[in-house]
């Protein structure tokens, strides 16, 4: 066994999807389903096959081995993924230039190099020259134990100590160039990108440091916050600063808490708020929700209560409800932002007004109040339409709708009427016929109940498939994947090795067969092919049958009674084959 097919047995797809997708059982036959991280949906088509190990998406399509889905979610390379999963489970992995190429040496280099750095800016932080950013910390009340925690740093004024030490370890320059640690000025000399900086390490998923975000400790340096920029291990609109800490938290709290700033995350998490996270230094994207909502079903946002806050916190709304998530606004008194609340009103304070957080419709209606004239029922209506109907109308349960609308319209004195009547005009609107998916050949049972018990059984399939002919499967629709058994020569036919030998609508069939909820044991695998292929004999009896009937009745209309009874008594011993077979299959069960 190569060392792709040892590592690939030694892992659990059910538990290394399940680290990335909230994933629930589905019937007993180890079938496990969630919603979809690689498109947008609110209905779970995910679907995870832990008997096959292998992963389908019946929404859009994505399908794959538990390699493919971490190169895909990852966004690795395939050694990049071999070497991932070969660490988290303590798998020895062979240092052969096969698992390697250009671009995971380029990445993992840059990895090497990120880690180093937070290495450095953390010795920075400790040193002499990090006594302004251990003040700043001080007046902000950011714990030791929370600046460990967070792995903060200092990038010192001179823009030296992170070059050289890169240097001393050799990194290649266009490693260097890739990196976003460093600038390169005209003469050729490097200096590094970020100087007098309280530094934070942004982590990937898997917990990595990809990027660092870096706040100014002196007025002149401008912009206050510098972020890394993008390189080939950092997507800033995919990723999260602290999800890598945050997704069990979420979990199990079933909610996810949004807020706007680096501070803040550290401020909410030291209030024991372990569920907290932020967009790295941008607007938030439908990518970072999708993230969540991996997690957890519900948001809560608690961003900056000032104008920038409250429009951020609006288009965020919009991102969560197209995901389908569940949406509370928490806005915080005296205009404090969470990290201000958390210092000023404690921990237990901040969490009961996390716990009480209002619903989205209110705040909107909030702000609707403070944007338009209220006095005149036109600016009442043009309140609700501009700012509210969206979010009203992407409310799936149709009387919860209209219960949500009533309240609003109270709430801004407008007639209910009026809103109903504006609900309706919009869903009429919306209802453009939508295009069916084409749907891919349905596989007969009998196809799929032998192709189970061949995949599942390397026995079975040494014995059963040589007394398969060709000629038995050249109608099948799924003649493509008959023919791939056979050409692998008896070999491991497992799932990842069989898909890559067909073309994508055999590809299709394959994912649908595996996905059925029948699971073959490996134990019954050779019965159930001896009934399938005594069920094909079978029908090839019935058909001869059929067509001899065909024939006889062709033959009485043209006056050939003597090649009819000829006909007639062929159908006579087929008959007495046919029960034959029954009573064999009957024994054989019964045995």
């Amino acid at each position: 066994m190569d060392f792709v097919e040892h590592l690939k047995s030694n892992l659990d797809i059910v538990k290394v999807i399940g680290e990335y997708v909230r994933l629930k059982r589905a019937g007993a036959a180890g079938r496990y389903v969630g919603l979809c991280p690689f498109h947008q949906e609110k209905t779970p088509s995910f679907s995870v096959n832990q008997t096959r190990q292998f992963y389908k998406c019946f929404g859009c399509g994505a399908a794959g081995d538990v390699l493919k889905f971490v190169m895909e979610i990852d966004g690795l390379t395939f050694p990049e993924t071999l070497k991932l999963l070969a660490e988290r489970n303590g798998i020895p992995m062979p240092k052969r230039s096969e698992y390697s190429d250009p671009e995971s040496k380029l990445r993992g280099a840059i990895l090497e190099m990120h880690e180093i750095a937070a290495g450095v800016y953390q010795e920075n932080l400790r040193a002499a020259q990090g006594a302004e950013a251990r003040a700043y910390l001080a007046k902000r009340a950011v714990s030791a134990e929370m600046t460990e925690k967070f792995a903060l740093g200092f990038s010192e004024f001179s823009g030296q100590s992170l070059y050289r030490r890169l240097a001393q370890e050799r990194f290649a320059p266009e490693y260097l160039d890739a990196s976003g640690l460093v600038r390169k000025r005209e003469d050729g000399s490097y200096y590094d990108y970020f100087r007098g900086r309280l530094m934070f390490p942004i982590h990937n998923e898997s917990g990595k440091v990809i990027a660092f975000g870096g706040r100014a400790m002196r007025d002149a340096d401008q912009p206050k916050y510098l972020n890394s920029p993008e390189t080939p291990v950092y997507r800033k609109s995919s990723v999260l600063f602290n999800l890598h800490r945050a997704r069990n938290a979420m979990r199990t709290a079933g909610r996810v808490v949004l807020v706007e700033g680096y501070m803040d995350v550290i401020g909410v998490f030291s209030a024991g708020v372990k569920e907290v996270v932020a967009s790295c230094g941008t607007s938030l994207t439908g990518a970072q929700v999708r993230v969540m909502h991996r997690h957890a079903d519900n948001a809560v946002i608690n961003f900056d209560p000032d104008r920038a806050g409250g429009d951020a916190a609006e288009k965020a709304i919009k991102l969560f409800v197209d995901e389908g998530m569940h949406i509370r606004i928490l806005a915080l008194d005296g205009g404090l932002d969470p990290d201000e609340y958390v210092k000023q009103n404690g921990a237990d304070a901040y969490r009961a007004k996390l716990d009480s957080a209002g619903t989205y419709f209110h705040w909107l209606a909030d702000r609707a109040r403070a944007r338009f004239d209220m006095r005149s029922s036109d600016g009442r209506m043009e309140a609700f339409r501009k700012l509210l109907l969206p979010a009203v109308q992407q409310i799936p349960d149709r009387l919860e709708r209209a219960a949500v609308a009533s309240d609003l319209a109270g709430y801004l004195g407008v007639e209910p009427g009026l809103i109903l009547d504006q609900l309706k005009k919009a869903a009429a609107e919306r209802r453009v016929p939508t295009a069916r998916a084409p749907q891919g050949p349905a596989v007969p049972a009998i196809e799929r109940m032998l192709l189970s018990a061949l995949i599942a059984s390397e026995e079975a399939r040494a014995e059963m498939l040589p007394q398969i002919p060709e000629s038995a499967t050249a109608e099948f629709v799924t003649r493509e994947i008959f023919d791939a058994l056979r050409n692998m020569n008896g070999g491991p036919a497992g799932f990842g090795a069989l898909e890559g030998r067909l073309n994508p609508a055999a590809r299709d069939l394959l994912h649908q067969i595996v996905a059925a909820d029948e699971i073959v044991d490996e134990s019954q695998a050779r019965e159930r092919a001896k009934a399938c292929l005594r069920r094909l004999a079978e029908n090839e009896v019935r058909g001869r049958v059929d067509d001899l009937q065909m024939r006889i009745n062709a033959a009485l209309r043209e006056d050939r009674f003597e090649e009819a009874r000829e006909m007639t008594r062929e159908i006579s011993a087929l008959k007495e084959e046919l029960v034959r077979m029954r009573q064999a299959a009957k024994g054989a069960r019964g045995a």
